[in-house]
């Protein structure tokens, strides 16, 4: 038997399979990286609320155990509360001079703040909370319309709403 010599066969893609593939793949990502963004957006308000309400529930548990008024509070040091009312710049949980957590501040671009303005929030002795108080978590542009709100009853109570209105104010 006579061996036949075996024609050369090219593998691989043409040049043209290869552009349709990258036209494709273009197409595919820019559907999907505007839905990123907006998760991406809905984990960081979240992470702020959950951060906010755990802030809350330990001021309030530390009132209670310590018989004594504990501050969640705006603090841009970490050390001391600051009275500009603004939450984005960290918050930090004392009692009397002695800080128990620190929160540090929110990425660029971001408002956190109380609905009347305050910069502190005191839980008395028995867990109540000096009045109701109301932390919005925003974009300060609000591109994909989200915002959270914390809201804090005098009971000491705390609830997370969702918003989608775009109603994010930098007072």
């Amino acid at each position: 038997m006579r061996n036949r010599p075996r024609t050369a066969r090219a593998h691989g893609f043409t040049l043209v399979e290869l552009m349709v593939t990258l036209a494709v793949l273009v197409v595919l990502v820019a559907i999907a990286v505007p839905s990123f963004d907006s998760i991406r957006l809905s984990t960081r308000l979240s992470g702020y609320a959950t951060s906010l309400v755990s802030g809350s529930q330990l001021a309030r548990s530390e009132a209670i155990k310590r018989n004594a008024p504990v501050t969640l509070c705006a603090s841009a040091n970490g050390t001391s509360c600051s009275t500009n009312g603004q939450w984005e710049a960290g918050w930090i949980v004392l009692s009397g001079t002695q800080v128990l957590r620190v929160e540090s501040a929110a990425a660029s671009g971001y408002l956190l703040r109380e609905a009347g303005g305050a910069s502190a929030i005191v839980f008395q002795a028995t867990g109540m909370g000096a009045g109701q108080s109301r932390i919005t978590i925003c974009r300060t542009t609000p591109s994909a319309n989200q915002s959270r709100a914390v809201s804090i009853s005098a009971t000491g109570r705390t609830n997370v709403t969702k918003s989608n209105d775009g109603t994010c104010t930098s007072t």
